[in-house]
């Protein structure tokens, strides 16, 4: 198999979540749109970087030896995450020791108590709008493409979308 046949088998199409522990390679198609959660690092490996240029017009470092060295080698027969969707509840896409992330696909108002966790809670808008409010009155309408963080101290939140649908992403330590 070519490089390009593998990518064929593995196209990517809205809604796929792919799970990639430290030492997996991988690499974003022209096209995608994401939401990338991750492990706070200040570590990343360059391996192939489709001959980009930098700001000064030179290509960037790569570091093929200490990446040989870090890569997980393990094959699977398909990366993508698999869920049920579930409309007007959260689902859950991946929990890890380093952050849990939440699906939640919405018609209907949904109230969240974070009163027990201690971390905090970061809502990405993938579609659509809501207002949120939280349990000391603070209210923010929220769009597609953008986030919101609430502190460790908010107790609660209540989700109402705005004109029909929305899709939020929820992650928290």
């Amino acid at each position: 198999n070519t490089i390009t046949d593998v990518l064929q088998e593995y196209e990517v199409h809205s809604g796929d979540v792919f799970f990639l522990p430290a030492g997996r390679v991988h690499s974003i198609g022209a096209g995608s749109f994401i939401a990338e959660i991750q492990q706070t690092s200040d570590i990343t490996y360059r391996i192939y970087d489709f001959n980009r240029k930098d700001a000064n017009g030179k290509t960037r470092e790569l570091h093929t030896d200490l990446a040989r060295e870090a890569i997980n080698y393990e094959v699977l027969d398909d990366y993508r995450t698999k869920y049920d969707a579930v409309k007007d509840e959260p689902v859950e896409l991946v929990a890890c020791p380093y952050f849990t992330t939440s699906l939640y696909d919405m018609t209907e108002e949904i109230s969240c108590d974070y009163s027990e966790l201690d971390s905090f809670v970061i809502f990405i808008c993938m579609e659509g709008a809501c207002k949120m409010r939280d349990n000391e009155g603070n209210e923010l309408i929220v769009n597609a493409g953008e986030s919101i963080l609430l502190p460790a101290t908010t107790q609660d939140i209540t989700i109402t979308p705005e004109g029909g649908n929305v899709k939020l992403l929820e992650t928290y330590v």
